[in-house]
């Protein structure tokens, strides 16, 4: 029999999945709207990869017998300043999501939900990649401070990311 907090706890997750993508996405619009197609790319894929992470927690449940409850989700922020804001605020919310998993890592050793503990462990490392990537972006974009040379380059570079799907273990895609 599943545990009540954990069951709750994992839908948690997967509205704040979903709602990463939807954030992601108003992302993607105002790059769009500055005609930065490389910037715009980057987030696409964001989008992809938070769909798969929430979906991943869709599936978990119902193969663990639990109740998938659905929420609404939130209104992501629409207006940015430039790149940099853009990156810092993404940076902070994947910063929120890794503590959010940290969360549910803590309740499944709570309540001794082993197989959960193990299902989590794809999610803290994919996490520790999701930090260290919209982190180097930032890093990149704080050392060229604004320059238009600098930002076509960095939109050049991340018009090369390439959507690759998820497979995380135990989860049927």
């Amino acid at each position: 029999m599943q545990n009540e907090k954990m069951i709750q706890a994992i839908n948690d997750q997967v509205n704040k999945e979903f709602f990463s993508a939807y954030f992601y996405l108003a992302m993607q619009a105002y790059f769009s709207s500055l005609n930065l197609d490389g910037f715009a790319n980057y987030f696409r894929v964001q989008i992809q990869e938070e769909r798969d992470h929430a979906l991943g927690f869709f599936n978990y449940l119902n193969k663990i017998g639990g109740k998938v409850t659905l929420t609404e989700i939130g209104k992501p922020q629409n207006e940015f300043s430039s790149p940099q804001e853009v990156f810092e605020l993404a940076l902070k919310h994947e910063q929120f999501v890794t503590q959010s998993i940290y969360s549910l890592m803590d309740i499944a050793r709570e309540v001794k939900d082993h197989t959960t503990e193990i299902f989590l462990q794809w999610f803290i490392t994919e996490q520790a990649e999701e930090e260290e990537n919209m982190g180097r972006v930032l890093n990149k974009l704080k050392l060229i401070n604004g320059d238009g040379a600098g930002i076509f380059m960095i939109d050049s570079e991340l018009a090369q990311r390439i959507y690759t799907p998820a497979i995380i273990p135990g989860v049927p895609v």
